[in-house]
């Protein structure tokens, strides 16, 4: 099987790329390395399976030629999250809404497509666990593009698409811009993190996880295709505050609540993932497991932009 991922040299990509060539399909990566992220992918040139182009997914011609070719395409290219989507408003619009609109008008009824959508377009809903019927309230940029284009593959090709909780956890192209891992650099390098809004509820997914459920839609496509499906694990369901403590568990630093000023990147909820595990799914990483990772990981790390969407 042939497979074109866009945006698989970034945070999610080069964990799942690795995964789709060990099952033995052709892989044909096309990314812009806007982040110069180009050395994410250097290991897959040893297979003779992986193919890259240096290209963007919004290219009429490119799209053109490379998207009919295959059997599978796995639309994970975007400008990702709340700060990086505020600063660049005009591309977030662009790659997150121009692209599908441009990849699924390409698509046949005979391919099979899988889109990186998010549990951002759920916004604030208190007092309610969100299933994938809950009615969709993006407050950010990002989820109002990322709830646009998640509407548009499933209303034209039936797509697979994937309302991840939000990521954290160790890859290639690695991101300390993500809530946790945020956290546990603040933690180990800074010795201290001023928290807003301790009680606002997330819901998080290990980046390996997320590779692995994009392989799990496409060996089980015929019975997921057009649907949504929230991604993530009861057991990973987190206010911030208690993030902050698990840490502090494991890594001796100050934490300070702050009684003013308030979090940007407005998400408060809790998430049902009944649909996926009567699917056949479940995630496997806890946030406890990623965070000893994450720690480990740390001296290796440092904040220069690389490691940041903005």
């Amino acid at each position: 099987m042939k497979i074109l991922v866009t945006g698989g040299a970034g945070y999610v990509g080069s964990v799942l790329v690795p995964k789709l060539l060990e099952k033995g399909y052709k892989v044909c990566v096309v990314d812009n390395l806007m982040y110069d992220n180009g050395h994410t992918i250097i290991p897959f040139f040893k297979n003779s399976k992986f193919k890259f182009i240096k290209g963007d997914a919004r290219d009429e011609s490119l799209m053109n030629d490379l998207v009919p070719n295959f059997e599978f395409v796995i639309h994970l290219a975007a400008i990702v999250g709340f700060p990086a989507c505020r600063k660049n408003p005009d591309l977030a619009k662009t790659v997150n809404v121009d692209s599908s609109k441009l990849i699924s008008s390409l698509l046949s009824k005979d391919q099979g497509t899988v889109y990186a959508s998010t549990g951002s377009n759920y916004g604030i809903i208190e007092n309610e666990i969100c299933t994938e019927e809950t009615p969709l309230n993006p407050i950010s940029l990002y989820g109002k593009t990322k709830t646009e284009a998640e509407e548009i593959f499933l209303n034209e090709n039936g797509a697979v698409a994937y309302r991840f909780a939000t990521a954290f956890g160790l890859s290639p192209r690695m991101r300390l811009d993500l809530l946790i891992n945020d956290f546990v650099y603040q933690a180990i390098n800074n010795k201290t993190l001023v928290m807003f809004e301790k009680t606002f509820k997330r819901t998080f997914i290990h980046v390996d996880d997320m590779a692995k459920s994009i392989v799990y839609a496409i060996e089980n496509y015929d019975s997921m295709k057009n649907n949504t499906f929230n991604v993530g694990g009861d057991f990973n369901n987190y206010n911030k505050e208690e993030i902050a403590l698990m840490i502090k568990n494991k890594v001796d630093y100050y934490l300070h609540f702050a009684e003013f000023g308030e979090d940007e990147d407005k998400r408060n909820y809790e998430v049902s993932y009944k649909k996926i595990n009567d699917q056949g799914f479940f995630i496997e990483k806890t946030v406890e497991k990623g965070i000893e990772e994450l720690i480990q990981a740390c001296p290796a790390l440092d904040s220069r932009s690389q490691y940041k969407n903005v």
